[in-house]
């Protein structure tokens, strides 16, 4: 059975869905691996360092596509990653982010084609599913990027400094969004040297924050069913948010960096910061939001661009982990090569769509969409289930 690694087609895009280390385990599955030529340059992953851990270098999408039982993708539905549809053919599998509940439509064509597909952003949060947990892989990557960013565009520095020309105090992060994202946000300010404060919905949350030497901000506000049994936040009414805007509204004013990492799985991200509270910043300071292709957690971000809104820099940075290819791309080839561990044995596809995590995973079989979940969104009825 051959797998292979097409050139990710979505512009900027830098990131390869298996790395050369990942070839060794993937072998002992019985998988052979065909990558086109090039598809690991940008992050750091020439051909050479494939064909010596036994993969097969060929020349185009095309022959990865025309050769391929298994396609191996990071955007497999964004973008111009789209027009890869055509090349897909009844009876492969295709795995990687397919965005599936914000883009439901391209699962619907994905179907069309007959081929069996696995979105791992569905990969269950239970203990066994961890290892091939792409969500948190990728959020860790982007929650340091994040502060890297601020940092770098703050006319100001981050930590305290006693110098010859008198004290320099530490600028104030205010990181809101406490999930594997918001967590290395606070953690990468912290060994910055900032002063650092976090909000969560989830009040749960708030040792891990307190843990990583942050102060946990808590707001006057019910919270009790904001965490679904999967860990992650739930969407709220818009009274909810308005009350949340109005009392986080102090907090913001008095930071000099905001880093936004609110999202709901499958939902247009939260507007937690309004244009009035970014203008009663002080001038200079930095917002800096990761949910920006989501909607964005700041009313006035621009997905993609930087915008100066008087005078705060805001910032909307999108598909930020390929900006950080070498290591994105090592967490998410180990989670896939995890996730193939459970559909692949002696070199053949095991059914095994009983298995809780290939089960939540599957979106595509038999020319139908298959998740209860995306079917909905399509407003489509429940799957008939055996």
């Amino acid at each position: 059975m051959i797998a292979g690694v097409p050139k990710e087609s979505l512009k900027g895009e830098r990131r390869v869905a298996l790395v050369p280390g990942n070839l060794t385990q993937l072998k002992k599955t019985g998988l052979e691996v065909l990558v086109e030529t090039g598809a690991g340059v940008a992050a750091g992953f020439p051909d050479s360092a494939y064909a010596e851990k036994g993969g097969s270098i060929v020349r185009d999408a095309a022959d990865v596509f025309g050769k391929a039982d298994i396609l191996l993708r990071v955007r497999a539905v964004a973008g111009e990653a789209a027009a890869d549809f055509e090349r897909l053919r009844k009876g492969q599998v295709l795995i990687g982010l397919l965005d599936p509940l914000a883009n439901p439509k391209a699962i619907a064509a994905i179907a069309q084609r007959g081929v069996t597909a696995f979105a791992l952003e569905l990969v269950p949060r239970i203990t066994r599913a961890q290892a091939m947990d792409v969500l948190s892989s990728l959020a860790t990557v982007v929650g340091y990027k994040a502060v890297l960013i601020a940092a770098d565009t703050l006319p100001r520095l981050f930590p305290l400094l006693m110098t010859a020309g008198g004290t320099v105090p530490a600028a104030r992060v205010f990181v809101i969004g406490a999930g594997v994202a918001g967590l290395q946000a606070i953690a990468t300010a912290r060994r910055l040297g900032a002063v650092v404060e976090a909000y969560d919905v989830r009040p749960a949350v708030k040792e891990q924050v307190e843990s990583l030497g942050a102060k946990f901000v808590e707001l006057p506000l019910e919270t009790g069913d904001a965490q679904d049994k999967g860990g992650y936040a739930k969407a709220m009414d818009a009274a909810f948010y308005e009350r949340q805007r109005e009392t986080m509204a102090r907090v913001v004013a008095a930071s000099d960096v905001v880093i936004a990492t609110a999202a709901v799985p499958g939902k247009k991200a939260p507007v937690l910061i309004t244009g009035d509270m970014v203008a009663a910043m002080r001038p200079g300071s930095v917002v800096v939001d990761v949910a920006a292709e989501q909607g964005g957690n700041c009313e006035v971000t621009q997905a993609g661009a930087t915008i100066d809104h008087v005078g705060v820099t805001v910032i909307g940075p999108v598909n930020a982990a390929a900006a950080v290819p070498t290591p994105a791309s090592q967490m998410y080839g180990r989670n896939l090569t995890n996730f193939l561990g459970l559909l692949v044995k002696d070199g053949a596809l095991v059914p095994g769509f009983e298995d809780e995590i290939l089960r939540d995973c599957l979106v595509t079989k038999d020319g139908e969409v298959a998740s209860a979940r995306v079917r909905e969104a399509l407003g489509l009825p429940a799957p008939v289930t055996a």
